[in-house]
């Protein structure tokens, strides 16, 4: 594969001991918990491929939980994220499986909030603390986490897209990539745009505001 910058060869600043074990198991872990929005209070965590067979000695389980309170990579709490996630009141399950056809490094996270909402992310660290998010809710999507995201719940209908679209650039800002999947025809469809620049409250409320969108999410790991 290629490159995009010197950092995807030698990784972030990070609490080792390996970029592709740790950091970018933290970066899933945080994708996950700003896609729900708040702290979860259970967080189940599968492990498939290499992930499952050294989650333990390379500290992934350390880091997707630290990811999921949110620590950035270089945070050193991570070291003790078990414990301050059993401190907050977070019920955590790990388990492993596998799933062929996936990347080694590949962890599925299913959280659940206060109020009883879900939310499913599977993503694979591809390298470098590089990663792939390849499913949201159940939705088959590609998303890096390199750039400010949003995440678009709404019903696959006739001018949604273009709604979402003529927002960005009514707030002059640039879409980097776009992606949108459904469950069939009229049914439900999440659509996932990667942003060139942060993303204003007021951008989120305009689409939030949409005919057929029922939620808006904001992932920017770069916070």
């Amino acid at each position: 594969m290629r490159f995009k910058n010197v950092f995807s060869i030698i990784g972030p600043a990070m609490i080792g001991p390996s970029s592709s074990h740790t950091a970018g198991a933290v970066r899933i872990g945080r994708f996950a918990r700003q896609l729900l929005g708040s702290a979860p209070t259970e967080a189940a965590i599968s492990f498939y491929g290499s992930f499952a067979e050294t989650y333990s000695g390379h500290g992934t389980d350390l880091a997707i939980v630290g990811g999921i309170l949110d620590y950035r990579t270089d945070d050193e709490r991570i070291r003790h994220s078990l414990q301050d996630a059993a401190e907050q009141g977070i019920r955590v399950v790990f388990s492993t499986g596998v799933l062929p056809g996936t990347h080694p490094n590949t962890v599925k996270i299913t959280l659940t909030s206060q109020d009883g909402r879900h939310t499913e992310v599977m993503g694979a660290s591809i390298g470098g603390g590089t990663i792939v998010i390849r499913s949201i809710d159940g939705f088959e999507v590609k998303s890096s986490g390199e750039l400010p995201t949003l995440v678009i719940s709404h019903a696959d209908r006739q001018g949604v897209l273009a709604g979402i679209t003529a927002m960005f650039s009514r707030e002059n800002v640039n879409i980097g990539y776009i992606i949108t999947d459904r469950k069939g025809r009229t049914a439900e469809a999440l659509t996932v745009v990667e942003a060139d620049s942060s993303v204003p409250p007021e951008l989120m409320e305009a689409i939030g505001s949409l005919e057929h969108v029922s939620r808006v999410a904001y992932i920017d790991l770069t916070r």
